[in-house]
């Protein structure tokens, strides 16, 4: 029963690929609105938590408020599927004109200096989209990592469409070889790497304080950058209009003392602080539909 229900699974994707790419603009758009509607009223688990995560991020708002706010979020989440579809067939002036970034001189001259650049990012807006105007319209290739899905087929999938879009993909897990390593030799070599890194509730994630409650985030942004001496840049997206805008933020410089632990613990608290801020303007855009603070995995438990 799994083995089928995987093949329908990579089957459903590789029709949206096929089929939803090619549709016409305002039509594409008007089905994810309805499909985000149809399924913000039937009230899942998904929007939900949802929910749950926006009322840390909005205190002031009342139900009313909460709920008219995450039928923005549903909007905005199936906004970034219908984009993703189509990336695929967007030419380079496309890209420039649906994303617009603030901040790229700083990118640009940390790796013109040969340093080598950690680019991390939150779940907001489409990250799919901004990495294909960091490679296409920017001009920086990069290297990420992406957490493997089942069926193999379907993760195969989303790497091959991730590196057509100009980006090197990393497996997770199941490598012959260190993920961690490979990052730092780019690092090292003066490259570009771009990581989602707002979410790690496993043993290895560092605590930090978001919105006044503690969860964790991924160590490996900036002890990265700290192991190779990479610039560390946080950056927020947001969608206005018909344009998905960004910012790349000032570098997160690393403490002069402390030991490797701590100066990692306190590069990933200022981006926490940095990725709030963002959320906190655009919480619609923010996509995160699962657990993540600590209370919830307690509460849980």
């Amino acid at each position: 029963m799994t083995g089928v229900k995987e093949r329908l699974t990579d089957g459903a994707y590789a029709l949206g690929w096929a089929a939803l790419k090619h549709l016409p603009e305002p039509v594409a758009r008007g089905l994810f609105d309805q499909l985000a509607d149809f399924t913000w009223r039937r009230r899942g688990k998904g929007v939900l938590r949802l929910e749950a995560n926006l009322r840390r991020v909005r205190p002031e708002l009342d139900e009313a408020g909460i709920r008219a706010l995450s039928r923005a979020g549903m909007r905005s989440y199936l906004r970034y599927w219908k984009e993703s579809f189509r990336l695929s067939v967007y030419s380079r002036a496309q890209l420039a004109e649906q994303c617009q970034v603030k901040g790229l001189e700083r990118l640009d001259e940390a790796l013109a200096s040969g340093r080598g650049a950690v680019v991390a990012l939150p779940h907001m807006a489409n990250w799919d989209l901004a990495g294909a105007w960091v490679a296409a319209v920017a001009g920086h290739p990069f290297t990420t990592v992406a957490e493997r899905l089942k069926p193999e087929s379907l993760f195969d999938r989303f790497v091959a469409y991730r590196e057509g879009l100009g980006m090197e993909v990393l497996p997770l897990t199941g490598a012959s070889v260190s993920v961690i390593g490979t990052l730092a030799r780019r690092l090292r070599s003066g490259k570009l790497i771009c990581l989602v890194g707002d979410r790690d509730l496993s043993e290895a994630g560092l605590p930090v304080d978001f919105f006044g409650e503690t969860t964790r985030m991924p160590a490996g942004p900036a002890a990265l950058a700290l192991r190779t001496g990479a610039a560390l840049f946080p950056v927020t997206l947001w969608y206005d209009g018909p344009v998905m805008r960004g910012e790349i933020h000032p570098e997160v410089v690393p403490a002069a003392e402390g030991d490797q632990k701590e100066r990692t613990s306190a590069m990933t608290q200022a981006m926490a602080d940095v990725w709030a801020e963002g959320i906190r303007e655009h919480p619609e855009d923010w996509h995160m539909l699962q657990r993540f603070w600590l209370a919830d995995l307690e509460a849980r438990a």
